[in-house]
This record gives structure tokens, C-alpha cells and sequence, in this order.
């Protein structure tokens, strides 16, 4: 059974006296485990299809299934639950709490969770599982530092971890190199292809880069609201092979020690 199943799905919005179709009549699937990239020129509709199918936003007609239920006209509590129980969000511009630890801002979404839908997690079993996601994005060591004391590319993988913490069954990613150099960009790459191929997770990427575009298993091309191409991706980018054949990293930058949670917050 697909994960995701989209049926001649339309989306319009009203700008004034003006009808906008941004979506016009999509239909296709993604089955569980695939690496989906998405891409498009600007106004293609691919944003408007990631909001929907990340369950941001209701589509004007056609359905969404997910996971074999069909969202497509869920309240939005529900779909707010669907969001925070299925999916795990990765966005461009990090959207981290600058004054909160790396560790606080993983565990942000759990606040909000709760456990067989009553009780929320106790405070000792957040920190073990935000360590555990830490741990597998290789930023264990920095989990007591602050947004400002990390580089971008560190800033993407608590991001990354905080978008695991509820264990998603799908990662959706939108455009998450566009604040990263090559090398950084290479590294996340690497990260979303072993999440796809240890864990099984499904990952969603939207990105208008070609090149971010071939790390994926499969390409979706979107154009004036439509699907003009889907096609697996032949020759396949390898992010751990790239990074084996890079010369080594620039030394790292010195990163000031993380200042007390207490001297910050107060």
C-alpha cells in the first residue's frame, strides 16, 4: 500500500477577484521507502503539493491518502495529529529557538506529544530520546550549545534530529541545502540516504537543485500546477562516496562553550 496516494488533486486560492490554480488535477504515489525528489521552477506547484502532503494544508479537490486513510478533508486538529505522529519536517531555514539547547529545541516536539494520548513524556525519557537522535545525526557532543554557536551545517542536523524525535515514518525536507556550502550539503545528503536506507524512513525532497535532486531515488518534475515527469533517477548520487573522495575539511572554527541555560533564560 502507498504511504502517500494523491487523486487528481486541485488547489486554488483566491488573491483578490483573482482565482490562482496551483495545483491542477495531480494523481501519484509513493510507496513506503522510496527517496522522492521533488523539483520545479518557481510557481510550478511543488510547494503547494509539499504543504498538502505534509498535511499543512487541505487541498480545493481531489484526495490524499495517507498510509491508507484519507486526509484530504480532516479538521485541522486532526491533521495537526497526523503531522505530529507521521511526519518529520525539514525546512531551508532551520527554525530553531535561538535561545534554547540544542537538546531543548530536539525535545520541543515531544512537549506537545502525548503518551497513549494522555500523559506526556517525563523529562528523563525526552532527554534519553533526543540524545538517541543526536547520537545518530553525530552531534551528540553539542547538545548543550546554542543555535549561534554552531554552523549551519549543524544547525541542519538538530533540525534533522528534532524532525526524527517522534520517530516519523516520512521525512519531508524542503529545500534543506539551500543555506549550505557544498560540502555541508553533501554531508545532510548523506544523512537523509542512510535514514532512507537503515531506517526504512520515506523521504520527500523538495528542491529546485538538480544535482540535490539525483541523491534520491526517484524524480517528480512539476510544472504550471501539473506532473510533467516521473522517472527513477539512473545514476544516483552517493553522498558517503563523494565525501570519501573530497580532500579533507577545513579545520573547524572555534565554538565558544555553551553559556549556562540559566544565565540566558533569565
Amino acid at each position: 500500500m502507498p504511504v502517500i496516494e494523491v487523486r487528481n488533486l486541485t488547489k486554488v486560492y483566491t488573491v483578490g477577484e483573482i482565482k490562482v490554480h496551483a495545483l491542477r488535477g495531480v494523481s501519484l504515489s509513493v510507496e513506503p521507502g522510496e527517496f522522492v525528489a521533488v523539483t520545479g521552477p518557481s510557481g510550478s506547484g511543488k510547494s503547494t503539493f509539499m504543504h498538502i502532503a505534509g498535511c499543512l494544508d487541505r487541498p480545493t479537490g481531489g484526495e490524499y491518502i495517507l498510509d491508507g486513510k484519507d486526509v484530504s478533508k480532516t479538521s485541522k486538529d486532526d491533521l495537526a495529529r497526523v503531522r505530529n505522529q507521521k511526519i518529520g519536517f525539514v525546512f531551508q531555514g532551520f527554525n530553531l529557538l535561538s535561545r534554547t539547547t540544542a537538546l531543548d529545541n530536539v525535545e520541543l516536539p515531544l512537549l506537545y506529544m502525548t503518551k497513549n494520548g494522555s500523559s506526556k513524556l517525563r523529562t528523563k525519557d525526552r532527554h534519553k530520546r533526543a540524545m538517541a537522535v543526536l547520537e545518530a545525526v553525530n552531534l551528540a557532543n553539542r547538545c548543550h550549545h546554542f543555535p549561534n554557536q554552531l554552523s549551519g551545517g549543524q544547525q541542519q542536523r538538530v533540525a534533522i534530529a528534532r524532525a526524527l524525535i517522534n520517530e516519523p515514518s516520512i521525512l519531508l525536507a524542503d529545500e534543506p541545502t539551500g543555506n549550505l556550502d557544498t560540502r555541508t550539503s553533501i554531508e545532510v545528503m548523506g544523512i537523509f540516504q542512510r535514514l532512507n536506507r537503515e531506517r526504512g524512513i520515506t523521504v520527500l525532497l523538495i528542491t529546485h537543485e538538480m544535482d540535490i535532486a539525483e541523491y534520491g531515488t526517484r524524480l517528480i518534475r512539476f510544472r504550471d500546477g501539473r506532473v510533467v515527469a516521473d522517472q527513477k533517477v539512473l545514476h544516483r548520487r552517493n553522498a558517503d562516496e563523494e565525501l570519501a573522495a573530497l580532500p579533507p575539511p577545513e579545520p573547524d572554527q572555534i565554538i565558544a562553550p555553551a553559556e549556562p541555560a540559566e544565565a540566558v533564560h533569565h
